[in-house]
């Protein structure tokens, strides 16, 4: 399941054991750094590039794991 992916990431990046897929991005501390560290992570860990963007309106696991979901209906 997506979101596991990349809840999972998200814990690493933020260096917390456990994130919701209802916590923030923003509210969790997130900063730019961390967010080209998990945009990177994205496309090594999960094959898929997510605009900068998306990141910024998609700022839970759980609405970022479903644009993502919604790049793999789309693809060829």
């Amino acid at each position: 399941m997506i979101a596991d992916s990349v809840r999972a990431i998200w814990c690493r990046e933020f260096q917390r054991e456990e994130i919701s897929v209802d916590d923030d991005f923003f509210a969790l501390g997130g900063n730019s750094l961390i967010m080209i560290r998990i945009q990177g992570a994205f496309i090594e860990e999960l094959g898929v590039e997510v605009p900068m963007d998306q990141l910024f309106l998609n700022t839970t696991v759980a609405s970022i794991s479903a644009y993502i979901e919604s790049l793999r209906t789309v693809a060829p």
